[in-house]
């Protein structure tokens, strides 16, 4: 009887003859990619993939992953698992996610095939091949959870369309746009290392634990599916980073720049992710402040401590990422109060109780800063007066926020940098954005700016319900605070519905 291979032998079985060498084409036509970017390699075999995952026990272990998350999602779906949610206005958290952060894991795919297809060594193929199914099922997964809600909530019904056009969700879009047209090393940076390693915590634990705090299990078991490949994700990025320093010292410039700007790039993206903790969620767990420190001052700050050796510091402007954290939900949250009108999803002001928790959590800037604009919108709000700002805003030409934040340190007036390239000027709203268009400044003149399109009539027409049509935004319903809309109205018939019968 023949001998059961090990974990090793099999995989050696299936890696064997990947790693050939061509006969009548050059190595550097074949994968043009692999040497372009300055990045020097003496020995793929160093690449080491940690986990050494067969696709046999790849699907195994995903299709377990797969009955158990079906499981939980039917049983949700028949006991109409929406009517345990904390708040109807939690559910826009979820619209937030699903335009913003599901079709990010689709690119990530599509990222990760075209980086096993570019890079020679083994083990990063492999390792690429199976991120990139990973990815697509996260994208699978998160759909079909959120597509339960989409049955009697308004906002979940065009995010495809709506993340290739919807002003806001330029800001993820345009981030992954910019790894995916980067070469195979930066793009595994990217998002490897900056997006999965340093950041992507920040979203999956504390937003997930938000989820199940605001009865929302279905979101909860999809997160939780997806941690395990996240590990593998993590794992993966911080080889890439140990093994591009240890095959040559001048791959270090080079990896440090790519962490200095993919950490920035990420911290901007992530900034949404801020203002769903500290005003999304109806049940708070912990403050974005609280989240930063965990997750990236202490565990950032150990991992970088452990990557010295190789001679790589902590990103640039992480100190100054920190700093902000006093400001950046707030300023985030109020940049999206002024636009509510042309996103698809609902915003409030904090009520008292909500305020006195932003109040704990941020004792030195809250009260100062934040509280009095509040109350002076709640204000206008009462005397019919619900401020929404109709001008177009500018917009930074890297993160493409709009231009709402602070200088470090001087939370009263509006950061701005400006650059000139070829006789155009470029504006941004940090030294980190600023930063990155000077070192690429020909990439980023070509970017697609929202509000710029607007200007020049490619984005359905010259005024507002012009434009909302084109991004197939259903006016009133999509749109508009949440006090006003269909969703709030439906979310209150239920449950006075249910006290009904609950009387009877």
């Amino acid at each position: 009887m023949a001998k059961k291979l090990g974990l090793k032998q099999r995989y050696a079985l299936l890696t064997r003859g990947l790693d050939w060498q061509t006969s009548y084409q050059p190595m550097d036509k074949v994968f043009p990619e692999a040497t372009f970017e300055g990045i020097k390699i003496r020995d793929w075999d160093k690449w080491q993939d940690p986990f050494r995952l067969t696709m046999d026990a790849y699907w195994k272990f995903q299709s377990e992953k797969e009955r158990k998350l079906y499981a939980v999602l039917d049983s949700f779906a028949q006991n109409n698992g929406q009517l345990g949610l904390s708040e109807a206005r939690y559910l826009n958290a979820v619209k937030l996610f699903l335009t913003g952060v599901s079709p990010l894991e689709y690119q990530a795919h599509r990222g990760f095939a075209h980086a096993g297809r570019q890079l020679p060594g083994v083990g990063p193929r492999i390792a690429a091949q199976m991120q990139s199914l990973d990815e697509l099922r996260h994208a699978q997964t998160q759909i079909h959870t959120i597509s339960h809600y989409n049955k009697f909530f308004d906002g979940l019904h065009e995010f495809p369309h709506m993340h290739d056009r919807v002003w806001y969700l330029s800001v993820p879009k345009s981030f992954f746009d910019d790894a995916r047209t980067a070469g195979p090393f930066e793009f595994m940076i990217a998002i490897g290392f900056a997006f999965e390693y340093v950041l992507t915590n920040l979203l999956f634990v504390p937003f997930m634990s938000g989820a199940a705090y605001n009865g929302d299990m279905a979101t909860v078991t999809f997160g939780f599916s997806a941690q395990s490949d996240e590990s593998r994700h993590m794992t993966l990025g911080i080889e890439v980073i140990k093994f591009l320093l240890e095959q040559h010292p001048d791959n270090l410039p080079i990896v440090q720049r790519w962490v200095d700007k993919w950490f920035w790039r990420g911290y901007k993206v992530l900034s949404l992710v801020a203002m769903m903790m500290d005003y999304m969620l109806p049940k708070r767990i912990m403050s974005w402040k609280e989240a930063w420190e965990i997750y990236f001052v202490q565990a950032g700050g150990a991992l970088f401590e452990d990557l010295a050796r190789y001679g790589l510091r902590p990103p640039k402007y992480h100190e100054q990422a920190t700093a902000e954290a006093d400001h950046l939900s707030h300023q985030n949250w109020s940049i999206f109060y002024n636009y509510t009108q042309a996103a698809a999803f609902h915003t409030w002001l904090p009520d008292a109780q909500e305020m006195g928790w932003l109040s704990e959590k941020y004792p030195d800037s809250f009260d100062k800063y934040y509280r009095p604009r509040y109350e002076q919108w709640r204000k206008m709000e009462a005397d019919g007066k619900r401020f929404y700002n109709n001008a177009l805003p500018q917009l930074c030409n890297c993160c493409q926020i709009p231009m709402g934040y602070t200088e470090p340190g001087d939370p009263n007036t509006i950061s701005f940098r400006e650059s000139t390239y070829k006789g155009e000027r470029y504006h941004f709203c940090s030294d980190g954005c600023k930063d990155i268009f000077d070192h690429e400044p020909e990439k980023y003149a070509q970017a697609w700016l929202p509000v710029h399109q607007i200007f020049q009539g490619h984005c359905g027409g010259a005024d507002l319900g012009d434009v909302l049509k084109w991004y197939n935004m259903n006016v009133g319903a999509d749109n508009m605070d949440q006090s006003v809309s269909p969703d709030q109205k439906l979310w209150e018939e239920w449950q006075n519905e249910r006290a009904r019968v609950a009387a009877e």
